[in-house]
């Protein structure tokens, strides 16, 4: 069932010497470390109560959900992590960086966080790592929300192809590379930001500097990144079809009806797989990081799905 369609709205794009200030330095501030057995896992922590825990894409880090997160503080206690090999958490060069191995890294972070259950929101290759979460914790999830993210046969999409040989060929941190030193690329069609991003004009410099300079700050960092985009193959969703047909943790799909990676019939696959489905909300326009660009319909669409008028 497809309901409480919305449109994103025109969004100002600012010449480049005029871009705002982000609030790298602010969320950089609230960066903490959980040291696990995967070992030390960054995460942002904001608010007080039953714990949320926001999951990101790649190659972003929580940044992703800053401004979900100051939302939805004053009604969970919101944890968004980096995963292992993206972002600013540390774990060693033999470190498994699969999908599976995000999720039992979620476990342990968790029990480090004394968190018993939460409700889990996710988008991109965050949405492969938070199915099998909760197929595998089910007792650990009060609900779900997902935007556009991997599901069923699309994991990874045929669109990333070119990227994952890339990086199976060790050279994906080249492109990495080149996005931070050239923010017209990195905001353009063929950049990330252009890409998957409505607005991309109103990505600022340090953001980028945020997101993807630790990628490439070492060999080490660049060897994970590329072993992170070569390790969502192969497909680890197809094995747990007959577990989602089964789950009936009350999940909501958000989802942006611009984008190529992830079209809108995947989000009605969940609808019609998932017992729990509490049905969909298109986003008019919105791209892969939409949630970054609106996170009003998170929030909102969060609180319905919790029970919080």
């Amino acid at each position: 069932m497809i309901a409480g369609a919305g449109a994103l709205p025109a969004c100002g794009v600012a010449r480049a010497g005029e871009r705002r200030a982000s609030d790298v330095a602010g969320f950089a501030a609230r960066r903490r470390f959980a040291d696990t057995p995967f070992g030390r896992i960054a995460y942002a922590a904001q608010g007080t109560g039953p714990a949320a825990l926001f999951l990101h894409g790649f190659p972003l880090n929580g940044f992703h959900w800053r401004g979900a997160l100051e939302r939805l503080s004053p009604h969970r206690r919101c944890i968004a992590p980096d995963f292992m090999g993206l972002g600013y958490t540390e774990v060693s060069g033999r470190q498994d960086l699969s999908p599976q191995a995000q999720a039992d890294m979620l476990v342990a972070l968790l029990e480090r966080l004394g968190i018993s259950s939460i409700d889990l929101i996710a988008n991109d290759s965050g949405g492969t790592i938070a199915q099998l979460f909760a197929v595998q914790r089910p007792d650990r999830v009060r609900t779900m929300l997902l935007t556009n993210c991997d599901v069923h046969e699309n994991c990874p999409p045929a669109q990333m192809r070119n990227s994952i040989n890339a990086a199976k060929a060790g050279t994906y941190d080249q492109k990495m590379q080149r996005h931070l030193d050239d923010g017209t690329y990195a905001r353009s069609e063929k950049g990330i930001f252009g890409s998957a991003y409505r607005a991309p004009a109103n990505v600022t410099d340090e953001t980028i500097a945020y997101y993807f300079g630790p990628l490439v700050s070492s060999p080490l960092r660049r060897s994970q990144l590329n072993r992170y985009l070569a390790g969502l193959e192969p497909n680890p969703l197809l094995a747990i079809e007959a577990d989602l047909r089964r789950l009936d943790t009350p999940t909501r799909m958000v989802w942006g009806t611009a984008d190529p990676l992830f079209p809108a019939h995947w989000a009605s696959w969940l609808d019609q797989t998932l017992p729990g489905s509490r049905g969909i909300r298109q986003v008019e326009g919105g791209r892969l990081f939409w949630p970054e660009e609106r996170p009003d319909v998170v929030a909102e669409e969060a609180r319905t799905l919790w029970g919080i008028s």
